[in-house]
């Protein structure tokens, strides 16, 4: 790619240089704001008073992340990479919304789903601390995933039992009248929600439900301490927001020359 195109993919995707950071904050500033319009302009009294002026600040909006949506495919040696992307789609549907305003009332306030774009934040600053740390817990989810999933699947057996037997044990005048009723409460007292919309009235009922009761405060644990066993387990992730401009792949090692998927020169 020319110097120019280099220059811009570093400045739009990147925050090592000053002018990235000064384009991550002006970013970050602009979703934060433009969210916020949208956000006043389903409040019927300020809509009704401010709805032009409203209408006004999110075409602006729309318009410069349009033009950032562009000059983000312009900058990319492939731009199939980008636009398929996560962050390509997400940033695709931040100014999608508004367009389709003009033929379908009302859809422009779908443009909240740019907040999804504000998990840029941790390149702002290169905090390089949280976004390893970001990774570290991600490695850690994932090896958890097979003990997570037994538990999920014992849990799941437990209101199944627990719902079946309330439903047995009490009668349809204190709401029981099904048994998937009765796995909802079991669900809802299990993890001590307790929206109380379904009691039990007898005192075997009752019983029960301070056994579910109990049970749920060291159920809530499990999930935490296999996440943590493995959090001390996993080891540290890279912490540079080095993006290649090739194939528009992020992650790459501290010290790494080259993208790791392409080859292409970082």
């Amino acid at each position: 790619m020319n110097t120019f195109r280099l220059r811009l993919h570093e400045i739009i995707f990147e925050a090592d240089t000053p002018a990235g950071k000064a384009f991550d904050v002006a970013l970050l500033i602009s979703i934060i704001l433009s969210v916020t319009a949208v956000m006043l302009e389903s409040i019927n009294a300020i809509n009704i008073k401010y709805s032009g002026f409203l209408q006004y600040i999110e075409w602006f909006f729309t318009i410069i992340f349009t033009v950032e949506y562009i000059a983000r495919i312009y900058s990319t040696k492939k731009p199939l990479s980008y636009i398929m992307s996560f962050y390509g789609f997400v940033d695709f549907l931040s100014i999608i919304p508004t367009y389709l305003s003009l033929f379908f009332v009302g859809s422009h306030t779908l443009a909240v789903i740019r907040t999804i774009r504000l998990l840029r934040v941790f390149r702002i600053f290169k905090l390089a601390q949280f976004i390893g740390e970001g990774k570290h817990l991600v490695a850690a989810l994932k090896a958890s995933r097979p003990k997570i999933i037994v538990f999920v699947l014992g849990v799941m057996s437990l209101v199944v039992i627990t719902g079946t037997l309330m439903y047995m044990i009490e009668t349809e005048e204190s709401g029981f009248t099904s048994i998937p009723k009765g796995i909802y409460w079991a669900i809802v007292t299990l993890t001590t929600v307790g929206y109380g919309d379904i009691a039990p009235q007898t005192v075997i009922g009752q019983i029960l439900a301070s056994f579910v009761m109990l049970m749920g405060y060291a159920i809530i644990a499990v999930p935490t301490g296999i996440v943590t066993v493995e959090l001390s387990k996993a080891g540290k992730s890279s912490t540079n927001t080095h993006v290649c401009s090739n194939c528009s792949v992020a992650e790459h090692d501290d010290d790494a020359k080259f993208c790791k998927k392409c080859g292409y020169e970082l």
